[in-house]
Protein backbone atom coordinates (compact mmCIF):
# COMPACT_ATOMS: atom_id res chain seq x y z
CA UNK A 1 0.00 0.00 0.00
CA UNK A 2 2.92 2.20 1.11
CA UNK A 3 3.91 1.80 -2.70
CA UNK A 4 0.98 3.73 -3.65
CA UNK A 5 2.01 6.89 -1.85
CA UNK A 6 5.47 6.56 -2.80
CA UNK A 7 5.13 9.50 -5.86
CA UNK A 8 3.84 11.83 -3.31
CA UNK A 9 7.01 11.53 -0.59
CA UNK A 10 8.43 14.34 -2.34
CA UNK A 11 6.27 16.67 -0.26
CA UNK A 12 7.70 15.22 3.19
CA UNK A 13 10.66 16.63 2.60
CA UNK A 14 9.60 20.33 2.97
CA UNK A 15 8.06 18.85 6.30
CA UNK A 16 10.84 17.19 7.80
CA UNK A 17 11.18 19.47 11.24
CA UNK A 18 7.34 18.44 12.22
CA UNK A 19 7.26 15.35 10.89
CA UNK A 20 10.58 14.23 13.67
CA UNK A 21 8.93 16.29 16.01
CA UNK A 22 5.41 14.15 15.75
CA UNK A 23 8.18 11.02 15.57
CA UNK A 24 9.20 11.87 19.14
CA UNK A 25 6.24 12.82 20.84
CA UNK A 26 4.65 9.33 19.38
CA UNK A 27 7.54 7.64 20.92
CA UNK A 28 7.06 9.27 24.57
CA UNK A 29 3.37 8.59 24.28
CA UNK A 30 3.97 4.89 23.78
CA UNK A 31 6.41 4.55 26.48
CA UNK A 32 3.97 6.29 29.06
CA UNK A 33 0.84 4.94 27.53
CA UNK A 34 1.11 1.03 26.02
CA UNK A 35 4.07 0.38 28.21
CA UNK A 36 3.87 2.87 31.27
CA UNK A 37 -0.01 1.83 32.24
CA UNK A 38 0.38 -1.52 32.31
CA UNK A 39 3.97 -1.00 34.46
CA UNK A 40 1.92 0.80 36.80
CA UNK A 41 -0.99 -2.02 37.43
CA UNK A 42 1.85 -4.36 38.07
CA UNK A 43 4.16 -2.68 40.19
CA UNK A 44 2.71 0.50 41.77
CA UNK A 45 -0.58 -0.53 42.63
CA UNK A 46 0.18 -3.59 44.91
CA UNK A 47 2.95 -2.34 47.24
CA UNK A 48 0.16 0.43 48.03
CA UNK A 49 -2.70 -1.55 48.75
CA UNK A 50 -0.43 -4.77 50.43
CA UNK A 51 0.63 -1.96 52.83
CA UNK A 52 4.65 -2.18 52.22
CA UNK A 53 5.32 1.06 51.84
CA UNK A 54 5.70 4.38 54.40
CA UNK A 55 2.69 6.60 53.73
CA UNK A 56 5.29 9.09 52.64
CA UNK A 57 6.39 7.22 49.59
CA UNK A 58 2.85 6.19 48.83
CA UNK A 59 2.02 10.03 48.76
CA UNK A 60 4.64 10.35 46.03
CA UNK A 61 3.73 7.67 43.87
CA UNK A 62 0.06 9.30 44.02
CA UNK A 63 1.55 12.50 42.68
CA UNK A 64 3.47 10.82 40.12
CA UNK A 65 0.69 9.07 38.87
CA UNK A 66 -0.95 12.50 37.30
CA UNK A 67 2.44 13.59 36.05
CA UNK A 68 2.64 10.17 33.74
CA UNK A 69 -0.89 10.95 32.79
CA UNK A 70 0.21 14.54 32.06
CA UNK A 71 3.34 13.64 29.90
CA UNK A 72 0.73 11.33 28.40
CA UNK A 73 -1.69 13.41 27.53
CA UNK A 74 0.62 16.35 26.37
CA UNK A 75 3.06 13.92 24.30
CA UNK A 76 -0.24 13.08 22.41
CA UNK A 77 -1.27 16.14 21.79
CA UNK A 78 2.12 17.49 20.34
CA UNK A 79 2.14 14.42 17.94
CA UNK A 80 -1.41 15.45 16.77
CA UNK A 81 -0.30 19.14 16.56
CA UNK A 82 2.97 18.38 14.30
CA UNK A 83 1.57 15.82 11.91
CA UNK A 84 -1.48 17.71 11.29
CA UNK A 85 1.14 20.81 11.13
CA UNK A 86 2.89 18.77 8.62
CA UNK A 87 -0.29 17.25 6.39
CA UNK A 88 -2.28 20.61 6.07
CA UNK A 89 0.96 21.81 4.61
CA UNK A 90 1.14 18.99 2.17
CA UNK A 91 -2.37 19.21 1.10
CA UNK A 92 -1.99 22.94 0.07
CA UNK A 93 1.14 21.75 -2.08
CA UNK A 94 -0.96 19.06 -3.80
CA UNK A 95 -4.11 21.19 -4.15
CA UNK A 96 -2.04 24.31 -5.37
CA UNK A 97 -0.12 21.66 -7.72
CA UNK A 98 -3.75 20.51 -8.77
CA UNK A 99 -4.58 23.96 -9.42
CA UNK A 100 -1.80 24.66 -11.33
CA UNK A 101 -1.70 21.68 -13.67
CA UNK A 102 -5.06 22.87 -15.01
CA UNK A 103 -3.77 26.16 -16.12
CA UNK A 104 -1.21 24.43 -18.29
CA UNK A 105 -3.24 21.42 -19.78
CA UNK A 106 -4.53 21.96 -22.80
CA UNK A 107 -8.08 23.01 -24.19
CA UNK A 108 -9.21 19.70 -26.01
CA UNK A 109 -7.96 18.03 -22.29
CA UNK A 110 -10.53 19.87 -20.55
CA UNK A 111 -13.22 20.32 -22.89
CA UNK A 112 -13.53 16.10 -22.60
CA UNK A 113 -14.14 16.34 -18.75
CA UNK A 114 -17.07 17.48 -16.75
CA UNK A 115 -16.38 20.83 -15.18
CA UNK A 116 -17.90 19.45 -11.92
CA UNK A 117 -15.82 16.61 -12.20
CA UNK A 118 -12.70 18.23 -12.35
CA UNK A 119 -14.12 20.67 -9.13
CA UNK A 120 -14.73 17.79 -7.19
CA UNK A 121 -11.06 16.72 -7.42
CA UNK A 122 -9.66 19.52 -6.53
CA UNK A 123 -11.70 20.12 -3.66
CA UNK A 124 -13.71 16.75 -2.29
CA UNK A 125 -10.71 14.47 -3.80
CA UNK A 126 -8.14 16.87 -1.62
CA UNK A 127 -10.93 17.31 1.14
CA UNK A 128 -10.62 13.43 1.68
CA UNK A 129 -7.04 13.70 1.93
CA UNK A 130 -7.71 15.90 4.76
CA UNK A 131 -9.58 14.24 6.41
CA UNK A 132 -7.56 10.78 6.13
CA UNK A 133 -4.51 13.52 7.48
CA UNK A 134 -6.56 14.47 10.36
CA UNK A 135 -7.36 11.12 11.27
CA UNK A 136 -3.60 9.72 10.71
CA UNK A 137 -2.48 12.75 12.89
CA UNK A 138 -4.60 11.75 15.64
CA UNK A 139 -3.45 7.75 15.78
CA UNK A 140 -1.47 7.06 12.71
CA UNK A 141 1.89 7.71 14.39
CA UNK A 142 1.38 7.25 17.84
CA UNK A 143 -0.86 3.95 18.01
CA UNK A 144 1.80 1.77 16.75
CA UNK A 145 3.98 2.89 18.78
CA UNK A 146 1.69 2.50 21.87
CA UNK A 147 1.06 -1.22 20.06
CA UNK A 148 4.47 -2.14 20.40
CA UNK A 149 4.90 -0.61 23.75
CA UNK A 150 1.86 -2.69 25.26
CA UNK A 151 3.39 -5.79 23.89
CA UNK A 152 6.70 -5.03 25.28
CA UNK A 153 4.91 -4.83 28.69
CA UNK A 154 2.88 -8.40 28.13
CA UNK A 155 6.56 -9.70 27.20
CA UNK A 156 7.73 -8.30 30.78
CA UNK A 157 5.16 -9.28 32.51
CA UNK A 158 5.56 -12.91 31.18
CA UNK A 159 9.13 -12.88 31.74
CA UNK A 160 9.17 -11.58 35.34
CA UNK A 161 6.49 -13.02 36.94
CA UNK A 162 6.44 -16.96 37.69
CA UNK A 163 2.88 -18.84 35.97
CA UNK A 164 2.75 -15.27 33.48
CA UNK A 165 4.64 -16.96 30.97
CA UNK A 166 1.57 -19.39 29.49
CA UNK A 167 -0.56 -16.43 28.97
CA UNK A 168 1.73 -15.54 26.14
CA UNK A 169 -0.30 -17.25 24.31
CA UNK A 170 -3.23 -14.99 23.89
CA UNK A 171 -1.05 -13.05 22.16
CA UNK A 172 -1.66 -14.71 18.86
CA UNK A 173 -5.66 -13.34 19.07
CA UNK A 174 -4.05 -10.29 18.30
CA UNK A 175 -3.10 -10.79 14.55
CA UNK A 176 -6.32 -12.47 14.23
CA UNK A 177 -7.58 -8.78 14.03
CA UNK A 178 -6.04 -8.05 11.18
CA UNK A 179 -8.15 -10.22 9.00
CA UNK A 180 -11.37 -7.86 9.05
CA UNK A 181 -8.95 -5.17 8.45
CA UNK A 182 -7.78 -6.37 5.28
CA UNK A 183 -11.02 -7.62 4.24
CA UNK A 184 -12.80 -3.90 4.33
CA UNK A 185 -10.00 -1.98 3.39
CA UNK A 186 -10.17 -4.38 -0.69
CA UNK A 187 -14.55 -3.26 -0.15
CA UNK A 188 -13.69 0.47 0.61
CA UNK A 189 -10.90 1.21 -2.24
CA UNK A 190 -13.41 -0.08 -4.86
CA UNK A 191 -16.28 1.54 -2.94
CA UNK A 192 -14.76 4.99 -2.36
CA UNK A 193 -13.90 5.36 -6.14
CA UNK A 194 -17.48 4.96 -7.04
CA UNK A 195 -17.77 7.33 -3.89
CA UNK A 196 -15.87 10.16 -5.23
CA UNK A 197 -16.52 9.58 -8.46
CA UNK A 198 -20.82 10.37 -8.00
CA UNK A 199 -19.83 13.55 -5.85
CA UNK A 200 -18.35 14.67 -9.27
CA UNK A 201 -21.48 14.16 -10.93
CA UNK A 202 -23.25 16.09 -8.27
CA UNK A 203 -20.89 18.81 -8.83
CA UNK A 204 -21.42 18.63 -12.42
CA UNK A 205 -25.18 19.11 -12.06
CA UNK A 206 -24.82 22.11 -9.73
CA UNK A 207 -22.39 23.34 -10.89
CA UNK A 208 -24.18 23.09 -15.15
CA UNK A 209 -27.53 24.00 -12.98
CA UNK A 210 -26.40 27.24 -11.80
CA UNK A 211 -24.59 28.44 -15.05
CA UNK A 212 -28.20 28.00 -16.45
CA UNK A 213 -30.50 29.49 -14.33
CA UNK A 214 -32.17 31.40 -17.04
CA UNK A 215 -32.55 28.82 -19.42
CA UNK A 216 -33.97 26.44 -16.51
CA UNK A 217 -36.77 29.00 -16.08
CA UNK A 218 -37.18 29.93 -19.83
CA UNK A 219 -38.16 26.25 -20.39
CA UNK A 220 -39.83 25.70 -17.44
CA UNK A 221 -37.11 22.99 -16.53
CA UNK A 222 -37.42 23.30 -12.44
CA UNK A 223 -38.91 19.96 -11.96
CA UNK A 224 -36.81 18.47 -14.29
CA UNK A 225 -33.89 19.76 -12.88
CA UNK A 226 -35.02 18.87 -9.08
CA UNK A 227 -35.55 15.11 -10.18
CA UNK A 228 -31.97 15.34 -12.32
CA UNK A 229 -30.34 16.13 -8.79
CA UNK A 230 -32.18 14.18 -6.78
CA UNK A 231 -31.56 10.88 -8.97
CA UNK A 232 -27.93 11.99 -8.23
CA UNK A 233 -27.75 12.78 -4.82
CA UNK A 234 -29.79 8.84 -4.31
CA UNK A 235 -27.00 7.15 -5.91
CA UNK A 236 -24.65 9.50 -4.28
CA UNK A 237 -26.56 8.23 -0.73
CA UNK A 238 -26.21 4.34 -1.65
CA UNK A 239 -22.23 5.09 -2.74
CA UNK A 240 -21.95 6.54 0.88
CA UNK A 241 -24.34 3.97 2.86
CA UNK A 242 -22.14 0.97 0.82
CA UNK A 243 -18.13 2.38 2.43
CA UNK A 244 -20.29 2.94 5.87
CA UNK A 245 -21.86 -0.88 6.20
CA UNK A 246 -17.94 -2.43 5.73
CA UNK A 247 -16.20 0.85 7.45
CA UNK A 248 -19.17 0.36 10.62
CA UNK A 249 -18.52 -3.12 10.96
CA UNK A 250 -14.52 -3.25 11.65
CA UNK A 251 -15.29 -1.77 15.31
CA UNK A 252 -16.99 -4.65 15.99
CA UNK A 253 -15.01 -7.03 14.47
CA UNK A 254 -12.25 -6.22 16.44
CA UNK A 255 -14.36 -6.06 19.83
CA UNK A 256 -15.08 -9.28 19.45
CA UNK A 257 -11.85 -10.73 18.86
CA UNK A 258 -10.70 -8.55 21.57
CA UNK A 259 -13.25 -10.17 24.05
CA UNK A 260 -11.82 -13.64 22.87
CA UNK A 261 -8.22 -12.44 23.81
CA UNK A 262 -9.60 -11.66 27.40
CA UNK A 263 -11.69 -14.79 27.59
CA UNK A 264 -8.75 -16.63 26.87
CA UNK A 265 -6.31 -14.39 29.28
CA UNK A 266 -9.31 -15.49 32.00
CA UNK A 267 -8.89 -19.30 31.04
CA UNK A 268 -4.59 -19.47 31.15
CA UNK A 269 -4.57 -17.73 34.23
CA UNK A 270 -7.32 -19.49 36.23
CA UNK A 271 -5.51 -22.77 35.05
CA UNK A 272 -1.92 -21.44 35.86
CA UNK A 273 -2.98 -19.81 39.29
CA UNK A 274 -1.93 -16.35 38.55
CA UNK A 275 -2.51 -13.76 41.06
CA UNK A 276 -4.90 -10.80 40.76
CA UNK A 277 -2.29 -8.07 40.15
CA UNK A 278 -0.23 -9.98 37.43
CA UNK A 279 -3.88 -10.53 35.75
CA UNK A 280 -5.14 -7.29 36.01
CA UNK A 281 -1.62 -6.19 34.59
CA UNK A 282 -1.97 -8.32 31.58
CA UNK A 283 -5.24 -6.99 30.62
CA UNK A 284 -4.38 -4.20 30.78
CA UNK A 285 -1.91 -4.74 28.25
CA UNK A 286 -3.83 -6.46 26.41
CA UNK A 287 -6.12 -3.51 26.27
CA UNK A 288 -3.61 -1.24 25.79
CA UNK A 289 -2.85 -3.43 22.50
CA UNK A 290 -6.41 -3.98 21.04
CA UNK A 291 -7.19 -0.19 21.20
CA UNK A 292 -4.46 0.68 18.76
CA UNK A 293 -5.42 -2.26 16.61
CA UNK A 294 -9.06 -0.75 16.65
CA UNK A 295 -8.09 2.84 15.52
CA UNK A 296 -5.22 1.26 13.18
CA UNK A 297 -8.18 0.00 11.05
CA UNK A 298 -10.35 3.53 11.17
CA UNK A 299 -6.79 4.43 9.77
CA UNK A 300 -6.92 2.02 7.15
CA UNK A 301 -10.39 2.79 6.25
CA UNK A 302 -9.34 6.44 5.65
CA UNK A 303 -6.29 5.45 3.93
CA UNK A 304 -8.27 3.29 1.28
CA UNK A 305 -10.67 6.21 0.57
CA UNK A 306 -7.52 8.26 0.22
CA UNK A 307 -6.04 6.06 -2.36
CA UNK A 308 -9.34 6.12 -4.37
CA UNK A 309 -8.98 9.99 -3.89
CA UNK A 310 -5.45 9.89 -5.08
CA UNK A 311 -6.35 7.56 -8.24
CA UNK A 312 -8.61 10.51 -9.48
CA UNK A 313 -6.19 13.10 -8.85
CA UNK A 314 -3.57 10.59 -10.85
CA UNK A 315 -5.51 10.47 -13.80
CA UNK A 316 -4.90 14.36 -14.33
CA UNK A 317 -1.27 15.08 -12.45
CA UNK A 318 -0.10 12.60 -14.89
CA UNK A 319 -1.70 14.01 -17.67
CA UNK A 320 0.89 15.09 -20.18
CA UNK A 321 1.26 18.59 -21.18
CA UNK A 322 1.28 18.67 -25.05
CA UNK A 323 1.41 22.30 -25.64
CA UNK A 324 4.18 23.47 -23.64
CA UNK A 325 7.37 25.94 -24.15
CA UNK A 326 10.46 24.71 -26.29
CA UNK A 327 13.36 23.70 -24.65
CA UNK A 328 15.15 26.78 -26.58
CA UNK A 329 12.86 29.56 -27.54
CA UNK A 330 13.27 31.79 -30.16
CA UNK A 331 13.77 35.48 -28.30
CA UNK A 332 10.48 37.27 -29.38
CA UNK A 333 9.42 41.11 -28.78
CA UNK A 334 6.76 42.52 -29.85
CA UNK A 335 5.79 40.87 -33.60
CA UNK A 336 4.76 42.67 -37.07
CA UNK A 337 1.65 40.20 -37.08
CA UNK A 338 2.55 38.70 -40.73
CA UNK A 339 0.55 35.21 -40.51
CA UNK A 340 1.33 32.21 -42.11
CA UNK A 341 -0.61 28.82 -42.22
CA UNK A 342 1.67 26.28 -44.38
CA UNK A 343 -0.48 22.91 -44.90
CA UNK A 344 -1.85 22.93 -41.59
CA UNK A 345 -4.41 19.87 -40.84
CA UNK A 346 -6.29 19.57 -37.18
CA UNK A 347 -8.33 17.27 -35.51
CA UNK A 348 -9.98 16.62 -32.14
CA UNK A 349 -10.16 13.41 -32.52
CA UNK A 350 -7.51 11.15 -35.27
CA UNK A 351 -10.71 10.06 -38.02
CA UNK A 352 -12.52 13.85 -38.02
CA UNK A 353 -10.40 16.72 -39.52
CA UNK A 354 -11.50 19.76 -38.73
CA UNK A 355 -8.77 21.87 -41.03
CA UNK A 356 -7.04 19.78 -44.67
CA UNK A 357 -3.95 21.12 -45.66
CA UNK A 358 -4.45 24.90 -45.24
CA UNK A 359 -2.03 26.99 -46.46
CA UNK A 360 -2.49 30.63 -46.23
CA UNK A 361 -0.95 33.99 -46.04
CA UNK A 362 -2.37 37.17 -43.99
CA UNK A 363 0.02 39.90 -44.31
CA UNK A 364 0.46 42.35 -41.18
CA UNK A 365 -2.04 44.86 -40.73
CA UNK A 366 -5.01 43.02 -42.88
CA UNK A 367 -8.17 42.87 -41.75
CA UNK A 368 -9.56 39.19 -42.40
CA UNK A 369 -12.78 37.78 -41.75
CA UNK A 370 -13.10 34.21 -41.61
CA UNK A 371 -17.12 32.76 -42.96
CA UNK A 372 -18.78 29.50 -43.94
CA UNK A 373 -21.17 27.13 -42.36
CA UNK A 374 -20.91 25.96 -38.82
CA UNK A 375 -18.49 23.23 -38.17
CA UNK A 376 -16.51 24.36 -40.95
CA UNK A 377 -13.19 25.14 -39.34
CA UNK A 378 -13.21 29.08 -38.73
CA UNK A 379 -12.70 28.82 -34.85
CA UNK A 380 -9.96 26.12 -34.83
CA UNK A 381 -8.42 28.28 -37.37
CA UNK A 382 -8.39 31.09 -35.06
CA UNK A 383 -7.30 29.27 -31.72
CA UNK A 384 -4.57 27.47 -33.44
CA UNK A 385 -3.01 31.26 -34.02
CA UNK A 386 -3.03 31.62 -30.15
CA UNK A 387 -1.92 28.12 -30.04
CA UNK A 388 -4.54 26.85 -27.91
CA UNK A 389 -4.32 23.15 -29.60
CA UNK A 390 -1.03 22.30 -31.35
CA UNK A 391 -0.94 21.45 -35.51
CA UNK A 392 -1.39 17.65 -36.46
CA UNK A 393 0.65 18.45 -39.03
CA UNK A 394 2.18 21.61 -41.03
CA UNK A 395 3.15 24.85 -39.08
CA UNK A 396 1.91 28.24 -38.23
CA UNK A 397 4.59 30.96 -38.45
CA UNK A 398 3.98 34.70 -37.29
CA UNK A 399 6.72 37.15 -38.75
CA UNK A 400 8.75 33.60 -40.35
CA UNK A 401 8.74 32.21 -36.60
CA UNK A 402 7.08 29.15 -35.92
CA UNK A 403 4.57 29.68 -33.02
CA UNK A 404 6.12 26.25 -31.64
CA UNK A 405 9.78 28.02 -31.45
CA UNK A 406 8.10 30.65 -29.40
CA UNK A 407 7.65 31.30 -25.41
CA UNK A 408 3.46 30.77 -24.71
CA UNK A 409 3.91 33.99 -22.91
CA UNK A 410 5.55 35.83 -25.65
CA UNK A 411 3.02 34.83 -28.21
CA UNK A 412 0.06 35.33 -26.53
CA UNK A 413 1.65 38.97 -25.38
CA UNK A 414 1.26 39.54 -28.76
CA UNK A 415 -2.19 38.58 -29.29
CA UNK A 416 -5.30 39.89 -27.85
CA UNK A 417 -8.96 38.33 -27.84
CA UNK A 418 -12.79 39.87 -27.80
CA UNK A 419 -14.83 37.01 -27.15
CA UNK A 420 -18.76 36.46 -28.05
CA UNK A 421 -19.63 36.14 -24.64
CA UNK A 422 -16.28 37.81 -22.51
CA UNK A 423 -15.48 36.46 -19.69
CA UNK A 424 -15.47 38.58 -16.95
CA UNK A 425 -13.35 37.91 -12.98
CA UNK A 426 -15.39 38.38 -9.56
CA UNK A 427 -13.05 40.89 -9.36
CA UNK A 428 -13.44 45.35 -9.63
CA UNK A 429 -13.45 46.38 -12.98
CA UNK A 430 -10.29 48.02 -12.76
CA UNK A 431 -8.39 44.53 -12.34
CA UNK A 432 -10.89 43.11 -14.83
CA UNK A 433 -9.05 45.69 -17.09
CA UNK A 434 -5.46 45.42 -16.20
CA UNK A 435 -5.38 41.86 -17.21
CA UNK A 436 -4.47 42.80 -20.68
CA UNK A 437 -1.78 44.91 -19.67
CA UNK A 438 -0.73 44.05 -15.67
CA UNK A 439 1.56 46.74 -15.34
CA UNK A 440 -0.02 49.65 -16.84
CA UNK A 441 -0.98 53.04 -15.10
CA UNK A 442 -4.18 53.79 -13.72
CA UNK A 443 -3.78 56.85 -16.49
CA UNK A 444 -3.37 53.81 -19.50
CA UNK A 445 -6.04 51.60 -17.65
CA UNK A 446 -8.96 54.73 -18.48
CA UNK A 447 -7.90 56.00 -21.66
CA UNK A 448 -8.38 52.14 -22.41
CA UNK A 449 -11.77 52.53 -20.83
CA UNK A 450 -12.68 55.49 -22.52
CA UNK A 451 -11.15 54.89 -25.81
CA UNK A 452 -14.08 51.07 -25.93
CA UNK A 453 -16.72 53.97 -24.78
CA UNK A 454 -16.87 52.29 -21.35
CA UNK A 455 -15.60 54.96 -19.06
CA UNK A 456 -19.23 57.13 -18.68
CA UNK A 457 -20.83 53.98 -17.74
CA UNK A 458 -18.11 52.83 -15.60
CA UNK A 459 -18.48 56.09 -13.83
CA UNK A 460 -22.18 56.23 -13.36
CA UNK A 461 -22.56 52.85 -11.94
CA UNK A 462 -25.26 52.19 -8.68
CA UNK A 463 -23.20 52.48 -5.69
CA UNK A 464 -20.63 55.31 -7.18
CA UNK A 465 -17.96 52.94 -7.18
CA UNK A 466 -16.51 53.14 -10.39
CA UNK A 467 -13.40 51.00 -11.05
CA UNK A 468 -13.80 50.15 -7.89
CA UNK A 469 -17.31 48.08 -8.50
CA UNK A 470 -17.01 44.41 -7.83
CA UNK A 471 -18.63 43.09 -11.16
CA UNK A 472 -20.06 39.39 -9.51
CA UNK A 473 -19.44 36.08 -10.77
CA UNK A 474 -18.67 36.15 -14.68
CA UNK A 475 -19.37 39.84 -14.94
CA UNK A 476 -23.18 39.03 -13.82
CA UNK A 477 -23.78 42.18 -12.33
CA UNK A 478 -23.38 44.39 -15.79
CA UNK A 479 -25.15 44.00 -19.22
CA UNK A 480 -24.00 42.36 -22.60
CA UNK A 481 -23.33 45.28 -23.70
CA UNK A 482 -21.02 46.88 -20.46
CA UNK A 483 -19.43 43.34 -20.68
CA UNK A 484 -17.94 43.49 -23.78
CA UNK A 485 -17.23 47.35 -24.12
CA UNK A 486 -14.78 45.99 -21.15
CA UNK A 487 -13.52 43.03 -23.14
CA UNK A 488 -13.13 45.66 -25.54
CA UNK A 489 -11.12 48.27 -23.02
CA UNK A 490 -8.66 44.88 -22.19
CA UNK A 491 -7.88 44.78 -25.72
CA UNK A 492 -7.42 48.16 -25.94
CA UNK A 493 -4.84 48.15 -22.76
CA UNK A 494 -2.78 45.42 -24.26
CA UNK A 495 -2.43 46.97 -27.90
CA UNK A 496 -1.40 43.21 -29.36
CA UNK A 497 -0.32 43.65 -33.21
CA UNK A 498 -3.08 40.29 -33.79
CA UNK A 499 -6.22 40.84 -32.76
CA UNK A 500 -8.92 38.03 -32.68
CA UNK A 501 -12.61 39.03 -32.80
CA UNK A 502 -15.38 36.60 -32.46
CA UNK A 503 -17.84 38.61 -33.53
CA UNK A 504 -18.46 40.92 -30.35
CA UNK A 505 -21.52 42.74 -31.93
CA UNK A 506 -23.62 39.58 -32.77
CA UNK A 507 -25.93 38.91 -29.30
CA UNK A 508 -25.89 43.13 -28.48
CA UNK A 509 -29.06 45.81 -28.66
CA UNK A 510 -28.76 48.66 -31.30
CA UNK A 511 -27.61 51.05 -29.20
CA UNK A 512 -24.47 48.67 -27.57
CA UNK A 513 -23.89 47.70 -30.75
CA UNK A 514 -23.51 51.48 -31.86
CA UNK A 515 -20.53 51.80 -29.57
CA UNK A 516 -18.88 48.89 -30.17
CA UNK A 517 -18.64 49.53 -33.66
CA UNK A 518 -17.35 52.57 -33.07
CA UNK A 519 -14.68 51.39 -30.70
CA UNK A 520 -13.59 48.70 -32.77
CA UNK A 521 -12.99 50.71 -35.91
CA UNK A 522 -10.33 52.64 -33.93
CA UNK A 523 -9.03 48.91 -32.44
CA UNK A 524 -8.35 47.09 -35.55
CA UNK A 525 -5.96 50.63 -37.11
CA UNK A 526 -2.95 48.80 -37.86
CA UNK A 527 -3.50 45.47 -36.57
CA UNK A 528 -3.78 41.76 -38.04
CA UNK A 529 -7.22 40.81 -37.23
CA UNK A 530 -8.99 37.68 -37.14
CA UNK A 531 -12.56 38.30 -37.35
CA UNK A 532 -14.77 34.90 -36.55
CA UNK A 533 -17.99 35.82 -38.61
CA UNK A 534 -21.75 34.84 -37.49
CA UNK A 535 -23.06 38.05 -39.31
CA UNK A 536 -21.81 39.50 -42.53
CA UNK A 537 -23.60 42.98 -42.28
CA UNK A 538 -19.91 43.00 -39.89
CA UNK A 539 -17.22 42.40 -42.62
CA UNK A 540 -17.90 44.14 -45.52
CA UNK A 541 -15.29 45.88 -45.14
CA UNK A 542 -12.84 43.06 -44.36
CA UNK A 543 -9.69 43.39 -46.32
CA UNK A 544 -9.65 39.60 -47.04
CA UNK A 545 -12.59 37.39 -46.40
CA UNK A 546 -11.32 33.33 -46.03
CA UNK A 547 -14.52 31.41 -47.05
CA UNK A 548 -14.31 27.55 -45.32
CA UNK A 549 -16.18 24.71 -46.35
CA UNK A 550 -15.21 21.12 -44.72
CA UNK A 551 -12.38 22.25 -43.21
CA UNK A 552 -10.58 23.63 -46.00
CA UNK A 553 -10.34 27.03 -47.56
CA UNK A 554 -12.51 27.19 -50.93
CA UNK A 555 -12.26 30.88 -51.82
CA UNK A 556 -10.48 34.01 -50.58
CA UNK A 557 -10.87 37.71 -51.74
CA UNK A 558 -13.03 40.78 -50.90
CA UNK A 559 -16.52 40.99 -50.67
CA UNK A 560 -17.28 42.16 -53.83
CA UNK A 561 -15.37 39.74 -55.41
CA UNK A 562 -16.91 36.83 -53.44
CA UNK A 563 -20.21 37.38 -53.79
CA UNK A 564 -20.04 37.69 -57.72
CA UNK A 565 -17.93 34.65 -58.27
CA UNK A 566 -18.57 32.02 -55.41
CA UNK A 567 -21.44 30.35 -54.86
CA UNK A 568 -20.99 29.11 -51.48
CA UNK A 569 -20.32 32.58 -50.00
CA UNK A 570 -23.27 34.24 -51.64
CA UNK A 571 -25.73 31.88 -50.37
CA UNK A 572 -24.46 32.10 -47.08
CA UNK A 573 -24.87 36.02 -47.53
CA UNK A 574 -28.14 35.93 -48.88
CA UNK A 575 -29.63 33.35 -46.08
CA UNK A 576 -28.70 36.09 -43.66
CA UNK A 577 -30.19 39.35 -46.19
CA UNK A 578 -33.65 40.08 -46.59
CA UNK A 579 -32.63 40.58 -50.45
CA UNK A 580 -29.39 39.84 -51.85
CA UNK A 581 -28.94 42.54 -53.94
CA UNK A 582 -30.11 44.93 -52.12
CA UNK A 583 -26.83 44.15 -49.88
CA UNK A 584 -24.39 42.91 -52.33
Amino acid sequence: MLQRFRPYLKYLKAERAPILAALFYALVYAASSGFGLPMLVKYVFPPIFDHDLESTMVYQIIAFIPLLFLLRAWSGYRNSYFTQLAGVRILEALRSDYFRKLQFLPLSFLQRQSTGDLISRGITDTSQLQTTMTVFANDGIKQPFNLIGALGALVWIAWDSEGALVVLACIVIIPLSVLPVRYVGRKIIKRAQALQGQIGSVTGVFSENLSAAREVRAFSLEQHETARFSKEASSLATAQMRIAKYALALTPAIEFISALGIALTLGLAYGSGLKLPTFISIVTALYMSYEPVKKLAAINSEVKRAQASLDRLDELLDEAIAIADPVDPVPVGRLKGDLRFDAVSFAYKADEQVLREITVSIPAGTVCALVGPSGAGKSTFANLVARFYEVGAGSVNIDGIDLRAMRLADLRRNIAIVSQEPVLFNETIYNNLLLGRPGATRAEVEQAARDAFAHDFIMSLEGGLGYDTVVGERGGRLSGGQKQRIALARAFLRNAPLLILDEATSALDTASEAFIQQALKKLVEGKTVLIIAHRFSTIRDATKILVFEQGRIVASGRHSELYAENALYKELYDGQSDTGSQKA
